[in-house]
């Protein structure tokens, strides 16, 4: 059981865990609750419409990202790849599309130059957690930003086939890609013919051509 569901049981506090969220069973059990507002983190399926049409107030997204920059599913992993200074979280409305709801709120966090995508996500929690807090008791006075369609990217999902380490890239890419592949998928390299798992590197500054020892 996730965290939730273990305070939820220790308070008493019912627990549903939907295998979908479009059958009748679960639309019935979500109104049968009838929830004021829902909140959604790292869930990693679009919400039909069906169910966002539930609760009042709207269903809120607790997103690690600063959108419209990073929009989807791998957004910490995304933005150390491609070497961001500064990452944050957002908490939006949610709407049919993916991550394209309005902003209530956002909160800036710097990416360190060693975080990793587990250590960064770390502190992205904690910010979250925060912030949809704060969200929920401002919904009757926070006004919802909308999403510029410029600047919007995506962060696709992480793949096994990305882990691999190419020698004859800059340092400081290899570097991000360590850092950002820790915990999953693990930057990969051989040995001696072995396969070998990178869990930590860091640039140096060096003459040489890429890829010499």
């Amino acid at each position: 059981p996730s965290a939730v569901a273990e305070l939820a049981a220790s308070l008493g506090l019912p627990v549903e865990k939907a295998v979908s969220l479009k059958t009748p069973e679960t639309l019935t059990a979500i109104s049968s609750a009838k929830p004021e507002a829902m909140v959604v983190a790292a869930y990693g399926l679009i919400l039909p419409k069906s169910v966002l049409a539930i609760p009042p107030r709207g269903c809120l997204n607790i997103h690690a990202s600063l959108l419209p920059r990073w929009r989807g599913a791998a957004p910490v992993q995304r933005a150390i790849l491609a070497g961001d200074a500064e990452t944050g979280v957002a908490i939006m409305v949610m709407e049919a599309g993916l991550d394209t709801g309005p902003v209530l709120l956002e909160r800036r966090v710097p990416i360190g130059p060693t975080d990793t995508a587990g250590s960064l996500t770390e502190k992205l929690s904690q910010v979250g957690a925060e912030a949809i807090v704060e969200a929920l008791s401002g919904l009757d006075t926070l006004t919802a930003r909308a999403q510029e369609g410029e600047g919007a990217t995506y962060a696709a999902k992480i793949e096994k086939s990305e882990a691999p380490l190419d020698w004859s890239k800059d340092a400081a890419v290899l570097d991000r890609q360590v850092r950002a592949f820790d915990p999953f998928p693990g930057a990969e390299t051989t040995l001696d013919g072995e396969p070998l798992k990178v869990w930590q590197a860091y640039p140096v500054a060096a003459q040489g051509e890429p890829g010499a020892v």
